[in-house]
């Protein structure tokens, strides 16, 4: 009985001890972090756009936490196995994957991926987003948003769009806005965002949204018409071109968007102290010029706003992709 009743004395102290035993050790461990190199996940390869927001971010999260950040390349499958590395890897802040839409928010809705978007994540921050434009052929007789809807419905199955792939930003950013204007535009895919704009400057097509970065020199040429930016503001790097959703059809809204996130269940010590640091380096003027260069703009912001930013973003592309039917290839 004594044996018993001592038994039960050491179990209650231990139960009564265990939030420190098994916090102290997590805490300790987030003061200290990063102690080793962290690897950031890319989910394309080297010279992308992914690559170089992940190098910009890497150099200034290394400067700032005092440990090196390395950019570590996992292209193919779409994006697909740089995030199935990271659901799966160890949640103790040392594996990070820079977020690209593609293989978060849009991948899910085209196909059947190995993870969950929402429960195998821990967002930290959003880290920077792109605007594309809907730019027109000057063949096309329209100079305005208003003319051109006038002129699809007049001219229905007539205009032809091109995009970067079938299910890629470019496809559903027109997907979007066909459901919200009520226009029938025929989808003519290329394999990339440099073959659609090459062929929409060749005639081939007759309409395309492109991004900033590509089309805007095309547009001070005269080689492009300019209709309206997808962003639910202005562009910083464009700001004299109005909105869609400014120009009559409020809420369109369609950006490229990075983030950062890790696996889920990671320290939330860790998280704070990895949001900071990315909310501190995109404040940075270099960082900003580095992005600009890229056609991004900085975002930042907090890890419950990049999470109810996902979540929307799945919902929306999910009903898109849905409604128009739009299959993986």
């Amino acid at each position: 009985m004594f044996k018993n009743k001592y038994l039960c004395n050491i179990a209650g102290v231990l139960c009564a001890l265990a939030p420190t035993l098994f916090t102290v050790p997590a805490q300790a461990a987030a003061d200290d972090y990063p102690a080793r190199p962290v690897r950031l996940l890319v989910p394309n390869p080297p010279g992308g756009g992914s690559d170089a927001v992940a190098r910009i971010l890497a150099q200034k999260l290394g400067e700032r936490l005092n440990q090196q950040f390395v950019v570590d390349n996992r292209a193919g499958g779409g994006g697909i196995i740089a995030n199935e590395t990271v659901a799966r890897a160890n949640p103790d802040g040392y594996t990070l994957l820079l977020a690209f839409i593609g293989p978060v928010a849009i991948s899910p809705a085209l196909t059947k991926v190995p993870y969950d978007s929402v429960k195998d994540f821990a967002p930290v921050a959003l880290v920077a987003a792109g605007q594309y434009m809907l730019v027109l052929h000057p063949s096309v007789p329209a100079k305005t948003l208003k003319d051109f809807v006038v002129y699809a419905k007049a001219n229905p199955g007539k205009i032809n769009y091109a995009s970067a792939g079938n299910g890629s930003p470019l496809h559903l950013a027109a997907e979007l806005f066909k459901a919200r204007a009520g226009v029938n535009m025929i989808h003519v895919p290329y394999k990339g965002g440099g073959p659609a704009t090459a062929a929409i400057l060749a005639g081939e097509v007759q309409a395309v949204f492109g991004s900033l970065t590509s089309v805007v020199p095309q547009i001070k040429a005269g080689k492009l018409t300019a209709i309206g930016v997808t962003g639910a503001k202005r562009s910083t790097l464009a700001p004299e071109y109005a909105t869609i959703a400014e120009l009559g059809y409020p809420g369109f809204e369609m950006t490229s968007w990075y983030g950062v996130l890790l696996p889920a269940k990671s320290p939330p010590a860790v998280t704070a102290k990895l949001n900071a640091g990315i909310n501190e380096s995109l404040q940075a003027k270099d960082v900003i010029d580095s992005l600009k260069r890229q056609g991004l703009d900085a975002t930042g912001g907090t890890p419950e706003v990049f999470a109810a930013h996902i979540k929307s973003e799945l919902a929306k592309w999910a009903k898109v992709v849905k409604d128009a039917g739009i299959k993986a290839d």
